[in-house]
């Protein structure tokens, strides 16, 4: 399943099976209740997820009457609220579910966004309440729910209060980002919710599904860049689709994930820039969520399973977001609008292993919800008292976003000047390298090897250009793709 968010424990949303946690099990606001069903607050899963798609339906309706116009600044803070009484009023729907009030936060502002990633009102109604919303049954430690559409389009994902807290106050610097760059392996917000119930507050964020279900992840990984205690458990590595980490990355794949040279020019651009606003906005602990799809595995099940038609696992018709797939999140050049045709890789970044293996990479930036608070400084400092300080995960945000990007660009992902990069550079479907190497022209192990390239990457030359505070001093020379980043720091 396409779960996101840390992976260490799991929830099951059925009735307990032998030896798995269920009934009574309780992981933050989530558990599951004597019917097995999954609640959070005490909501159950069914009721809220009926609640979203009630408010939601209502809210994008209502915004559709309002004319368009610039995001001024004060759409950044608006809150809108409507009571949905059981019985129906004028304005709502009569249901079966107890008295809510749902919340839309900045709904012109999450217009725009969602404008920016060419999603039509229509089409974002049709796949959030038009059928119903599927629960991932891994849903991982931090105690959130989330559901993904049956179009494989959006998840839906509950928030703590401090998260939604802290979306809002960093949406004014993403709207400025996603104007200078639509194209980043950051999430894609596409709503704020808030269902109020019970004298509960239930809070969801709506963004880009990066691991469609349609595509089967033959591997996964939570990658932070750091080394202390970062291994999958035993408990996970037991899971249909464990989520494996760091460490494990390291010992299974030590000659990294090779892409060609200008689709690995196109990652570390983007993670560059990527890594700065992070830095910019104090943001650390988030994570690079990789999902591999092995083409060559793949071929081998189907032949081992009686080989049947792939035609079935297309990418469902209805993806309609621009930048949504990890491809088109770092392809530069392609305009907007632009017909969508990655049914070939499914969106996926073509790859190679240190088998020769051929690879679809499905990768984004998750978990960004963290600002580096008095909490987190304490936390470290403690942590660092007992180990290495620099191996810790929680870290200052300049060390963190130092140490994430170098992992990523050195470890994780290799240059490899043996794959030959697709004539064609336009468009959605650019840089399909793997597409044109046949199973049989697989690349030796040790010619990919001998064909490492031993630059090493950091952030420090991006880093030199002055910023507003540094008042007019002469700028440094570096690469001119991240100068505009200067503006974003938050005090």
């Amino acid at each position: 399943s396409a779960g996101l968010g840390p992976k260490k424990t799991a929830v099951t949303e059925g009735p307990s099976l032998p030896g798995q946690p269920g009934q009574g099990k309780k992981i933050g606001h989530r558990s599951v209740d004597a019917s097995g069903e999954t609640t959070y607050k005490k909501t159950t899963s069914s009721t809220l997820k009926g609640a979203i798609q009630l408010g939601i339906g209502y809210t994008v309706g209502n915004l559709s009457s309002k004319p368009e116009r610039d995001v001024l600044m004060q759409d950044f803070y608006v809150v809108e609220s409507i009571f949905f009484p059981s019985e129906g009023s004028n304005l709502t729907p009569a249901h079966h579910y107890a008295d809510f009030r749902f919340k839309t936060y900045a709904p012109v502002a999450f217009r725009y966004f969602r404008e920016l990633f060419g999603i039509r009102p229509d089409d974002y109604l049709y796949s959030l309440c038009n059928e119903p919303l599927i629960e991932l049954s891994n849903p991982g430690a931090s105690g959130s729910l989330f559901y993904v559409t049956s179009d494989d389009e959006f998840i839906i994902k509950t928030v703590m209060h401090k998260e939604a807290e802290f979306l809002q106050k960093l949406l004014p610097g993403y709207y400025m980002n996603l104007n200078q760059n639509p194209r980043t392996l950051l999430p894609k917000f596409y709503g704020l919710y808030c269902v109020q119930s019970g004298g509960k507050n239930i809070r969801v964020v709506v963004m880009n599904n990066i691991l469609p279900r349609v595509v089967k992840m033959h591997l996964k990984f939570d990658l932070k860049g750091s080394t202390y205690k970062r291994r999958a458990s035993k408990k996970e590595k037991e899971k249909s689709s464990p989520t494996y980490k760091d460490l494990d990355f390291i010992q299974d794949m030590p000659e990294g994930l090779m892409l060609d040279a200008d689709t690995f020019s196109a990652l570390v651009k983007t993670l560059q820039r990527d890594c700065l606003v992070l830095e910019s906005f104090k943001i650390m602990d988030y994570s690079l969520l990789l999902g591999v799809h092995n083409i060559d595995q793949h071929e081998r099940e189907q032949l081992s399973e009686g080989a049947h038609s792939t035609s079935d696992e297309k990418r469902p018709v209805g993806q309609k977001a621009l930048y949504s797939t990890a491809m088109e999140s770092i392809q530069g050049g392609a305009a907007r609008g632009e017909s969508i045709d990655t049914d070939d890789t499914m969106g996926g970044i073509p790859a190679v292993n240190g088998k020769g293996e051929r690879l679809l990479l499905h990768v984004g930036i998750i978990d960004i919800l963290q600002s580096y608070r008095f909490i987190k400084k304490l936390e470290h400092t403690w942590k660092a008292l007992v180990h290495d300080g620099d191996t810790v995960s929680v870290h200052r945000p300049s060390f963190y976003a130092e140490r994430f990007f170098k992992f990523m660009t050195n470890t994780v992902f290799r240059k490899n000047s043996s794959l030959k990069s697709s004539p064609s550079k336009k468009g959605r479907s650019a840089l399909l390298a793997v597409k044109t190497v046949g199973p049989t022209a697989a690349f030796s192990a040790s010619q990919l090897a001998s064909d490492k390239d031993d630059t090493q990457y950091d952030l420090r030359a991006a880093r030199s250009y002055p910023t507003l505070d540094d008042e007019g001093d002469s700028p440094a020379q570096g690469s001119g793709s991240v100068v505009t980043l200067s503006f974003l720091a938050v005090p």
